[in-house]
């Protein structure tokens, strides 16, 4: 080992620790309180003809809610009556009816939809963003007959999620959800477009996955930076690959500089590792779109704790959401 590394300082972050405390101590509170303030924007679908059906948005409060509490549908119950107390929901809904939601198709519009809200308030805070993706596993197994070791094997099947966040805070400003065999630089466009409606881009940071002359010329295309690490066989284009080729030039030619921007990207594995130690790595779910919708409330979860958290960091007070910074 050189001696470089044996005597190096170990790099220590600083943390406001009478704000990390006031938020963490007041914030299951809080989170009830801006997931309701979020659901109450949610249209209830017109009533038509049978039985009524429970309100849309107390359904979405405890569908989120119970990813929040990382408990099973029936000891869950419990918290559900607290909310009701509270006058966040009308009614307590059966906890299977909490799963016949999450197989809901249009639950996963409605998620992404309060995800991209929820990330509102940090708007004029981030600048600069980082892409990447990460796995979720599930209770499926895939099975087939390996023809090399001449025998069956199974694979836990697994959901992946495909996030655009924040660099200074790990707020989540647009995410997809794919299977697990899913590409990652097909998302891309679709991350970028969602943040840049309510963003206004400095720096996009992603590793070498989404290095394709598209991807980079989408970012310059909304008055960004792309700072996408090249690979060893990329080269210069001769004609038509303008931001490619400016960017091929300043990666060789100023390297030092440019991985100081593309180390940015480690924020979004930090805001991956805080979803998955938080409200946990595995769905529960039995079927891919109540994965879908499982793992977009683990996103949304996130996102509302970021926003406690920056409401204490900040020091900005809230009466309903989306606060304002």
């Amino acid at each position: 080992m050189n001696a470089d590394n044996t005597n190096r300082d170990k790099i220590i972050y600083a943390q406001k620790w009478p704000a990390y405390n006031k938020a963490q101590c007041k914030e299951k509170l809080l989170f009830m309180k801006l997931l309701n303030d979020l659901c109450m924007a949610i249209d209830q679908p017109g009533y038509q003809f049978g039985r009524p059906r429970l309100l849309l948005s107390d359904m979405v409060f405890c569908c989120v809610f119970k990813v929040y509490t990382a408990y099973s549908g029936r000891r869950f119950t419990s918290d559900m009556r607290i909310a009701k107390r509270m006058s966040y929901i009308r009614e307590v809904p059966h906890f299977n009816s909490i799963f016949n939601y999450y197989n809901d198709p249009k639950m996963r519009l409605l998620l992404k939809g309060l995800i991209t809200k929820s990330a509102l308030p940090l708007k004029l805070v981030e600048k600069d963003f980082a892409v990447d993706s990460t796995g979720f596993s599930t209770s499926e197994f895939a099975r087939w007959f390996n023809i090399r070791f001449g025998r069956t094997q199974d694979t836990r099947m697994w959901m992946k999620a495909h996030i655009m966040s924040g660099v200074k805070t790990n707020i989540v400003t647009s995410v997809e959800v794919t299977e697990g065999t899913a590409s990652d630089s097909k998302q891309f466009k679709y991350l970028l477009a969602d943040t840049v409606k309510d963003f206004k881009i400095k720096e996009v940071s992603a590793d070498k996955a989404y290095l394709s002359r598209e991807n980079v010329k989408q970012i310059e295309d909304v008055g960004a930076v792309p700072f996408i690490p090249f690979k060893t066989n990329s080269y210069s284009k001769s004609r038509g690959f303008h931001s490619w080729n400016k960017m091929w030039h300043y990666y060789n030619l100023h390297r030092d500089e440019f991985l100081k921007h593309y180390h940015k990207r480690s924020n979004v594995e930090t805001t991956m590792h805080m979803i998955k130690a938080k409200f946990g790595s595995r769905l529960r779910s039995k079927n891919k779109i109540a994965q879908m919708s499982e793992l977009l409330s683990k996103v949304l979860c996130h996102n509302i704790c970021v926003i406690i958290q920056e409401m204490h960091e900040l020091e900005f007070v809230t009466d309903s959401y989306p606060p304002n910074v």
